[in-house]
């Protein structure tokens, strides 16, 4: 049996020699000694090195790195597959339910640039009704502030608040898209991809869908993307395990448009 020195297992993968050694701490990578103390190396250990570099470009720690190479010594790739499959699908979901929180806040973000863009210039110091990053823009009054001939005003609690008021934007949103022509036809036709075979079902002002979760960005891209044309529709997404729920609703004037976008799904 051939062996090889570390700096020579180093050359071949590509691995540096203190990588080497730490996986050899960590009990990734077992080494013998020669009598001068020197640590060597079989063949098997280039394969070993590519197992754990995949596992490591998938995500995987070094405990589950080391569960799986217990495994995958025994030469059964059926058990290397079983033990690997509950580990993808986790950093999956996970990396999905980021994705849906990624576009949800560039959504957020958009908006807030819209706000901006449309208010006017003004000479004087911003104040509260300038509305750069209140959701809801300039208002005539703050919660609590006395009136003339009244008490102060009840202040809702902020989350609730924040949920009346992201309803009410929903529901005065104008019924319109500013996309047109040749867009508009691609907007629909890339929703009835992502949608195609979802089973769907009427709720109060739209409808629910089911995906597979694997489809998660591509949704949440396109629901994003709705809301700087479209922002009549109010859009919720939920992961459940290995599914997709997608809520859709619009005002009553957007009904129309509504089942134009998610027929496909039917």
């Amino acid at each position: 049996m051939s062996v090889m020195r570390i700096s020579r297992l180093s050359a071949r993968t590509g691995v540096p020699a203190t990588t080497l050694r730490f996986y050899e701490t960590a009990g990734l990578l077992p080494a013998g000694r020669t009598a001068s103390g020197y640590r060597i190396y079989g063949e098997d250990a280039v394969e070993r090195l590519a197992f754990i570099g995949a596992a490591k470009h998938l995500g995987l720690t070094l405990e589950e790195i080391a569960e799986l190479l217990d495994v995958w010594e025994s030469g059964a790739c059926r058990e290397v597959k079983a033990g690997l499959r509950p580990r993808l699908s986790a950093r999956l979901a996970a990396v999905e339910e980021r994705t849906v929180q990624s576009a949800a806040f560039a959504a957020t973000l958009r908006a807030a640039l819209a706000r901006l863009d449309a208010l006017p210039d003004r000479t004087g110091r911003c104040d509260p009704g300038c509305g750069f990053l209140t959701p809801t823009g300039p208002t005539t009054g703050q919660p609590g502030a006395s009136r003339p001939g009244a008490g102060p005003e009840p202040v809702a609690a902020p989350g609730r608040r924040a949920a009346e008021e992201k309803r009410e934007r929903w529901r005065t949103a104008p019924v319109a898209c500013s996309l047109t022509g040749e867009r508009m036809t691609e907007r629909v036709a890339a929703w009835h991809r992502v949608l195609t075979g979802a089973p769907r079902r009427e709720i109060p002002e739209g409808l629910r869908l089911t995906l597979p979760a694997s489809r998660a960005a591509a949704v949440a891209g396109l629901a994003a993307a709705e809301q700087g044309c479209c922002a009549f529709f109010d859009f919720r997404l939920h992961l459940d395990g290995p599914d997709l729920h997608l809520e859709v609703r619009a005002p009553a004037e957007g009904a129309g448009l509504l089942a134009e976008l998610f027929a496909g799904a039917a």
